[in-house]
């Protein structure tokens, strides 16, 4: 379970912004979340909830996630298409030289201070 691990990262970085923006208290962070990023969102909410009661600044804050759609990039054509539906195949040329282009990520995207 690597969400624990992201907690604590999250949490040393919004620890590190709090101090240098002198806020006192945080309501809600959201993230952006790559569909394909390997980052259960249950767990994530799980392991936040035990974290971030623990920290002053971000005790109660809620976490809020958007996913980050996975799109993959088909070099044989030239086409983007949904990496959940199909895959590493291409839908349009079939081809197999393709790479992911977004999904796997995971960003800082917002943080609500009170």
């Amino acid at each position: 379970m690597h969400e624990l691990g992201i907690v604590f990262h999250i949490i040393d970085s919004l620890e590190k912004i709090g101090r240098e923006n002198k806020l006192t208290q945080v309501a809600s962070v959201t993230l952006e979340v790559g569909e394909v990023s390997g980052v259960l969102d249950d767990y994530l909410k799980d392991c936040w909830k035990w974290a971030s009661d623990k920290s002053e600044l971000l005790k109660g804050a809620e976490l809020r996630t958007l996913p980050i759609k996975a799109v993959t990039f088909c070099e044989d054509c030239n086409k983007t298409y949904s990496t959940l539906e199909h895959g590493k195949t291409c839908p349009f040329c079939s081809g197999g030289n393709t790479y992911l282009v977004t999904g796997n990520e995971f960003n800082m995207k917002e943080i609500e201070a009170c």
